[in-house]
């Protein structure tokens, strides 16, 4: 699968980033840990500049997010069913993490992000709770940089 990543990034650049970071947090199955911190050992040897990538890696991801999102505000519960079935994940799991959700709020926008797999399913819960679509940017904004900025750093010391 890595090796699909790189050959996309090095074939594509900055779109092929873009693309997959935007994709992947609408719950395709995308390593994005360990795509962040190819790219950022690519920035270390040359081939992608650090500021620009950092640039291209937030707005991809903060577009997933905000898409996963509106998809929870419109289509709600009945998707969630019905994904759940398809990744034969039990209901039980998705009411605790709807209720983790409305209980913590904007804290738990930032704690989901650095889980992997919450954070595809985070932006669809902040919706479906109906979490205003200016908090949830904001904080998505915040675990979207911290992320990234972690992640693209990491991969510099490889």
């Amino acid at each position: 699968m890595m090796a699909l990543f790189e050959e996309l990034i090095t074939s594509y650049g900055y779109i092929a980033i873009f693309i997959v970071l935007a994709l992947g947090l609408f719950s395709l199955p995308v390593p994005d840990e360990l795509m962040i911190l190819l790219v950022g050992y690519f920035t270390k040897i040359g081939l992608f500049h650090y500021s620009l990538t950092f640039a291209v890696v937030c707005i991809g991801s903060f577009i997933g997010m905000m898409f996963s999102y509106f998809i929870g505000k419109r289509a709600g519960r009945p998707l969630l069913d019905w994904l759940g079935r398809w990744m034969s994940a039990p209901r039980k799991w998705s009411d605790k993490a709807e209720k983790w959700i409305e209980k913590y709020g904007a804290t738990a926008i930032i704690v989901s992000y650095f889980i992997p797999g919450m954070r595809h399913f985070a932006g669809y819960f902040c919706g479906m709770s109906r979490m205003s679509m200016k908090t949830y940017a904001f904080y998505t904004s915040i675990s979207v940089g911290t992320w990234s900025l972690i992640f693209l750093t990491i991969g510099r010391f490889f």
